[in-house]
């Protein structure tokens, strides 16, 4: 027989993970929990620095101590948490939905998605799903701007493998034309003959302190609600770029802050 009180705090972290950010009455109605049930278990796990009550989201997140759970916890959920805020704020001043997304061997991967936050999302869900990283617009713009070591260990990947991307990946004068592209432009977004043809991400890297890519930032859109590529990219390429700046910013503040001294 378990113990029910650790099984109520498992069910709220598990919550708190399918939201980026939850009030009480949310997790009310998820959990059936009575209030002051989850006002002690927030403030317990606020208080071990699992849980963040961050009063510019208006709720509770969880924070990058929840990930040290699984035992492999390194850069990745941390740049997730720098840029969460920003990518909530930019959903609800702009609609659309905004993804954060990491390299995962031979794919982006989105890690974190304000989808739930946006009213005209052209996608249901993307939490999780591993993009091809060659044809993506989150994919393109953390692979350009990748150290050049990395790109061809990507490349050599895919060269063996039955993956769409290996022709392309096997066209080494078109991929460099592809990188420089969005190296000079600072973004890249989704070609125009992959689908889904109704939508298009524009994607920006997410450098850490070092000046390294450790993510890419993307805005997806419904391609009807603008006349052409050109006055999305206008639009909103800056708002990206303005808010990548800002996540290094936090990032190595949450890097610094975090540092284990032995």
């Amino acid at each position: 027989m378990g113990i029910r009180s650790i099984e109520r705090v498992l069910e709220v972290l598990q919550e708190l993970n399918r939201q980026p950010v939850s009030t009480i009455a949310m997790l009310h109605a998820s959990t059936g929990l009575p209030k002051p049930t989850l006002v002690r278990i927030l403030k317990t796990l606020e208080e071990t620095g699992y849980v963040d009550n961050d009063a510019r989201l208006g709720g509770y997140q969880v924070t990058a101590q929840v990930a040290s759970l699984s035992g492999g916890y390194h850069k990745e959920p941390m740049v997730v948490e720098a840029g969460r805020p920003w990518a909530v704020a930019l959903t609800r001043k702009h609609q659309w939905p905004i993804s954060i997304a990491l390299y995962d061997k031979d794919a982006i991967a989105v890690r974190f998605s304000t989808i739930p936050d946006s009213a005209i999302s052209p996608f249901h869900r993307t939490v999780n799903m591993r993009l091809p990283i060659l044809t993506r617009g989150l994919g393109l713009a953390y692979f350009a701007f990748a150290p050049e070591e990395e790109q061809e260990f990507i490349v050599s990947i895919l060269q063996k493998s039955d993956d769409p991307q290996a022709a392309l990946a096997r066209d080494p004068r078109r991929l460099q034309m592809i990188i420089h592209q969005v190296r000079e432009q600072g973004f890249a977004t989704r070609p125009a003959d992959i689908e889904p043809k109704n939508s298009n991400t524009i994607a920006v890297p997410l450098f850490n302190g070092e000046n390294r890519v450790v993510a890419s930032l993307g805005l997806t859109y419904f391609r009807s609600a603008f006349a052409s590529t050109k006055e999305a990219t206008e639009r909103y390429v800056p708002v990206l770029t303005n808010a990548s700046s800002e996540i290094m910013v936090d990032l190595v503040r949450l890097s610094k802050a975090t540092q284990i001294t032995v």
